[in-house]
């Protein structure tokens, strides 16, 4: 019953959908904005704890007021906040610790998920024939409170789910997330390897803005002989009880050699680099920020933030986390600005 919401009785048609439309609004937000963000600060054993025991006692309010509209309603339109945390936080725990692929984990966690949601209904049904409206409800949560007990038994597998997701979020990019692209541009410019401030680092992604970053990179480059490191962080997906990889390997290195191609034409130095696995991105700008801060780059060229509206509020801002992390000079590419930087002539 944890997808689900209680039927509110005697209720027209457009009141019961404006109810489920609340309902479903609080579903997605919170699977998609509100648990992530509540994962990467509390993470994810604690924030399961918290959640289902507030679950439990909504549902307990739902239980003692269901004939009562004034309580059931709100109460029917809050759950919501808490099936879809649930929704989000327990499928990145199946996915975090699962020794299989995700896909394969998301199918077996969604077919456990929805046999006990199709059940429910009819057992609930006949519970309320056999006894009365409240029973099922009392029943629900007593159910989510022995999930809380039952998820203590495996408490140490839920700590290296957290230790995981520590490492996605905290600023340390581990080796084995770190895959280098070969540069294809001429070596003509030094070394910047170990020399603190001779390396530009270009974060690019797949917005049009990358160009006019990795431009803007090339003439810094150009101006004293460095080289520019092209970074690209990816990030998984992981929302609702849908558990995919995000973008690919393939793409994201399709992605960086790209960007080698245009610094090549202008004769700058480069290398490129994937970070794999970013949370969401706000782990994403602390990763490429902590690889900034490792090369000892003396400058990040960044493209200006192209998301805005909802998710701008909700979602944690690559740009402000990189801002905050990095301690390095930030370049800032705004693609609405007058042109700071002349396009370099391609080299002949």
């Amino acid at each position: 019953m944890l997808g689900y919401a209680p039927f509110p009785m005697n209720l027209s048609p457009i009141k019961l959908g404006l109810v489920f439309t609340g309902w479903g609004a609080l579903v997605a937000i919170f699977a998609v904005f509100g648990a992530p963000r509540l994962q990467a600060r509390f993470g994810i054993a604690r924030t399961m704890y918290a959640n289902l025991f507030l679950f439990a006692v909504v549902i307990l309010v739902i239980a003692a007021w269901t004939t009562d509209r004034a309580v059931l309603i709100p109460a029917v339109i809050v759950s919501g906040i808490f099936i879809g945390v649930n929704n989000t936080i327990t499928t990145q725990a199946v996915m975090t610790i699962s020794p299989v692929e995700r896909p394969v984990a998301s199918a077996a966690y969604s077919f456990v998920r929805f046999i006990g949601g199709g059940l429910a209904p009819y057992a609930a049904g006949q519970l309320v024939i056999a006894l009365n409206i409240h029973v099922p409800f009392f029943i629900a949560a007593g159910a989510v409170a022995a999930g809380i007990v039952i998820l203590t038994t495996v408490h140490r597998m839920l700590a290296e789910a957290e230790r995981v997701q520590a490492e996605q979020v905290a600023p340390i990019v581990p080796a084995e997330r770190i895959v280098p692209v070969l540069s294809g541009a001429c070596g003509r410019h030094r070394s910047a390897s170990h020399e603190p401030g001779s390396v530009i680092l270009a974060a690019v992604d797949d917005a049009p803005t990358a160009s006019g970053v990795i431009e803007a990179a090339a003439r810094l480059a150009a101006q004293d002989g460095l080289t520019v490191h092209v970074v690209h962080a990816t990030e998984a997906a992981v929302a609702g009880d849908v558990a995919v990889d995000g973008e690919g390997l393939a793409a994201a290195e399709a992605l960086v050699r790209r960007h080698l191609d245009q610094l090549a034409g202008h004769h700058i130095a480069a290398e490129g680099q994937i970070l794999l696995h970013a949370a969401d991105h706000g782990a994403a700008g602390r990763m490429v920020a902590e690889y900034a801060n490792t090369v000892q780059a003396g400058t990040i060229v960044i493209g200006a933030p192209s998301h805005g509206g909802l998710s701008a509020i909700l979602d944690e801002s690559m740009s402000h986390e990189l801002l905050r992390a990095a301690q390095s000079n930030v370049l800032i590419v705004n693609p609405d600005a007058p042109p700071a930087f002349a396009a370099l002539p391609p080299a002949t």
